[in-house]
């Protein structure tokens, strides 16, 4: 039988699932970490995601009998808006600068002003922050003009590990578009706008080909035969940023919001037309299918959570009981979960804080705070979401390592007041990207491989009685501020 392999290159680690191509059943899965980073400075060499994702391979591969010979199809989605800059002989010329490097905000700060926050959204569907490749550009140009210099491509973290699979510089529109110079209404890159704001052009020539949603990037190269055992003639997908893997695991209908709990909090869906929002909120992405990923995120998920794990002297099994034996509303305490500054809303030099601290306050009340904070950072994603972009009535989709934590689902769940859907994969990014590499050696749409594979559905959570979900959330904004 055909295998097809998926990577997720996220932020912390690479993981690896190998499917069988035609019905999608999980044959293996293997993971490796990256080099641990956090703001305001977080940046990684490429080599280690090469290494991690040969280890990943390995780890998948070795212990479940599967033969790299039949591995037919490889794809990687990667964490998005990473800059990755090569010279001469595709060689690196400095560490990678992450989504989360938040180094770029006065540059940020910078292009808004220079063109304005509705002329950015009309040309490329967001409004770009620190988080955005043009934005970390931007701060090249100012600091390390002499790398800038020697700069002939430019590419995001996916597309560096494809051209190391099949040895061309592809990318596809998904990830593309959260670069902040590519349309996605359009579908074409904006190397004038990157002459104009940036300079250092002409840029045309440095930017990676976009492939279509379901175009190989060819064959895989020498130097990954050697290196990840994969067979000669492997089909090498065009890959995507890992938001739009995701969506493709879940089969998400039109209009049915999505919550991802990780490293970061992200909020969207699949829309069938662009979106821009010149309140900058909104992120107006392209998906990984051919149609558009409207999105919100925040810089602060489940670190929080491991933070006051931490303080606390518990492990997240042991936060999730103290949170779950909580009340709703933490008995008074607020806290505001902007540990490493906020993406949205865009406060880059933010801090966390907590309020509502009494002499008799209890360990339950903090670890309670600390989700609440988390969800209502989320829950006011999704309203900005909503303001843009229609919404689905109906059930939620929850996924991310939060979703495996049962007083986060409370809380999303009893929040919202609607029900959450728990999906069957496991990691979606992964399977997402399975999902795309299928599709590209059987040459068919991803919703063919979606409904062949039975994607979509899961476990579903209720909302609880009881429980003062607007006076939570406005104890929470009045917090934040």
């Amino acid at each position: 039988m055909p295998l097809v392999l998926g990577a997720d290159s996220s932020t912390q680690s690479t993981k690896v699932e190998v499917r069988d191509a035609d019905d999608g059943t999980l044959v293996a899965a293997g993971s490796a970490p990256h080099p641990p980073v956090g703001p305001p400075r977080s940046e990684q060499d490429p080599e280690a995601w090469w290494l991690a994702l040969a280890e990943a391979v390995g780890a998948a591969l070795g212990p479940s009998g599967a033969r790299t010979d039949d591995v037919a199809a490889v794809s990687v989605a990667g964490q998005q808006h990473g800059m990755v800059l090569l010279g001469r002989g595709d060689r690196v010329l400095r560490p990678a600068k992450l989504w989360n490097d938040t180094e770029s905000a006065p540059q940020a700060t910078a292009l808004v002003e220079a063109l304005g926050p509705a002329e950015w959204a009309r040309r490329t569907g967001s409004v770009p922050v620190a988080a955005f490749t043009v934005t970390k550009l931007a701060w090249v140009a100012a600091h390390q003009p002499d790398v800038l210099a020697a700069t002939r491509r430019v590419l995001l973290p996916h597309d560096w590990l494809t051209l190391r699979l099949g040895g061309r510089a592809v990318t596809d529109r998904g990830d593309a578009s959260g670069t902040g110079y590519y349309s996605p209404a359009d579908g074409r890159w904006l190397p004038e706008l990157l002459d104009t704001v940036v300079g250092a052009g002409p840029w045309a020539h440095r930017l990676p080909e976009v492939l279509g949603p379901t175009e190989a990037a060819g064959g895989v190269s020498p130097e990954a035969v050697a290196t990840l055992g994969l067979a000669p003639g492997t089909v090498v997908g065009p890959g995507t940023g890992d938001n739009m893997a995701a969506a493709l695991a879940l089969a998400l209908d039109a209009g049915r919001p999505c919550l991802s709990l990780g490293t970061s909090g992200t909020v969207y869906l699949v829309s069938d037309r662009p979106t821009a929002d010149p309140s900058g909120a909104v992120a107006g992405f392209a998906s990984a299918d051919g149609r558009f990923l409207p999105l919100v995120c925040t810089l602060n998920a489940t670190r929080v959570t491991d933070a006051v794990a931490r303080l606390l002297g518990v492990d997240a099994a042991g936060l999730d009981a103290l949170a779950l034996a909580g009340s709703s509303g933490a008995g008074g305490v607020v806290l505001v979960p902007y540990f490493d500054g906020e993406r949205t809303p865009d406060r880059p030099t933010a801090t966390g804080s907590v309020r509502g601290l009494r002499g008799d306050v209890a360990r339950e009340d903090l670890a309670r705070a600390a989700v609440e904070g988390v969800v209502c950072g989320l829950l006011d994603a999704l309203d900005a979401l909503a303001s843009t972009t229609p919404i689905a009535p109906g059930p939620l989709v929850l996924l991310g390592g939060g979703a495996r934590s049962a007083a986060y689902r409370r809380v999303v769940a009893d929040l919202s007041g609607r029900p959450l859907v728990l999906p069957a994969v496991g990691e979606a990014v992964a399977t997402g990207a399975c999902v795309q590499a299928a599709a590209t050696l059987h040459a068919r749409p991803p919703a063919d491989i979606q409904r062949a594979w039975g994607l979509g559905g899961g476990v579903t959570v209720e909302p609880g009685p009881g429980v003062d979900r607007a006076a939570v959330r406005a104890a929470y904004a009045a917090a934040r501020g």
